[in-house]
């Protein structure tokens, strides 16, 4: 799976014994090694924002180079469709919001609507024509 970011809040993921989980650092990517019994939980977009960035998405990608067949089967834990979003104040928390260095150029403080506004935005730039479709 080619590099990406989830978009939610939060995504729970079982490690297997392949591996293949790799994270994109400012130094570049690192393998996320499998740990036994553990979980992997992802920030998503929208927890990046509804925390102006204090707890950022970090980019991600799959590289299968195990030589088996693997199956990947995530919880992402969303908001509603129709929930609207605001921001959590968290005190004493200040973040520099360089959108310039950040890897998707967007202002984490910039987002007003619903989650299914920022869902539809963001798999619209893909699929244009999936919004009429929904709407």
């Amino acid at each position: 799976m080619a590099e990406h970011t989830d978009y939610g809040l939060l995504t729970i993921l079982k490690q297997d014994d392949l591996g293949g989980l790799q994270v994109k650092t400012r130094s570049g990517w690192i393998d996320a090694v499998p740990i036994a019994n553990s979980f992997v939980c992802n920030i998503g977009d929208m927890l990046d924002r509804l925390t102006g960035g204090l707890y950022r998405s970090t980019p991600h990608r799959v590289k299968n180079v195990s030589g088996r067949s693997r199956l990947s089967f995530p919880f992402f834990f969303d908001p509603n469709f129709n929930a609207e979003l605001h921001p959590i104040e968290i005190k004493g928390a200040v973040v520099d919001d360089n959108k310039n260095e950040r890897w998707d150029k967007a202002s984490v403080h910039e987002f007003r609507g619903t989650y299914g506004d920022y869902v539809l935005n963001k798999v619209a730039k893909v699929f244009p024509q999936l919004r009429q479709q929904v709407f």
